[in-house]
């Protein structure tokens, strides 16, 4: 196990962010005249912001989809998914899906708290559930879910200057959203947003 003297106060620091309060965020929140449908109804699901402190600077794991999965193919996202009967919470859903997707084993996550819900386009209601790993693990990516598995500096992450606001179309209309390049990976759309949330509280 890496231990530092950095840690303990990142820990710190993290909960005194994730402790202030704050409005949840959507994939529209760039986009002000889109209406969301009211009676709406959003399946719960969680996501592992997984912190890891084991060489040096702190990392965040990010994974690339599978470029043959049917709902967002190849692009970066948190382990994580919806949650299942059989899961306690959305807490419990995040450290699953970590597990299934990446071969993190869940006992080994010391979670730090929750960043608001965030509405995506697809209907889920995501819960981040920001922990802190001080220890190594051996990757297993599900080939069937995962092409990759990569960690972004904290401090890139942390840095507002890094976000860009970008646009496409999307359903006929102009589809604003943030985007925060790193490398050759293109992060962007609701795990960007979740991110920027984490950096704001932050500051």
């Amino acid at each position: 196990m890496r231990k530092t003297h950095q840690v303990p106060e990142l820990i710190e620091t993290l909960r005194a962010a994730l402790g202030h309060s704050g409005d949840s965020s959507s994939d529209f929140d760039l986009n002000p005249d889109f209406k969301l449908p009211a009676g709406r109804k959003l399946r719960p699901a969680g996501v592992l912001v997984a912190i890891s402190v084991t060489g040096g600077a702190p990392q965040v794991i990010l994974t690339k989809r599978s470029s043959a999965l049917k709902h967002h193919p190849g692009q970066i996202a948190f382990p994580g998914g919806k949650q299942d009967e059989g899961d306690a919470d959305v807490t419990a859903a995040a450290l699953r899906e970590a597990w299934e997707e990446i071969g993190l084993p869940r006992d080994l996550p010391q979670v730090i708290g929750h960043l608001p819900e965030h509405e995506t386009v697809t209907g889920f209601r995501v819960t981040p559930v920001v922990a802190l790993l001080d220890q190594g693990f051996q990757l297993r990516p599900e080939p069937g879910e995962v092409d990759e598995v990569f960690s972004v500096p904290l401090a890139h992450l942390l840095d507002l200057d890094s976000y860009i606001i970008e646009s496409r179309h999307w359903r006929g209309v102009q589809r604003h959203y943030y985007s925060v390049p790193y490398g050759p990976y293109y992060i962007w759309g609701a795990t960007a947003r979740m991110l920027r949330g984490l950096a704001v509280r932050m500051k």
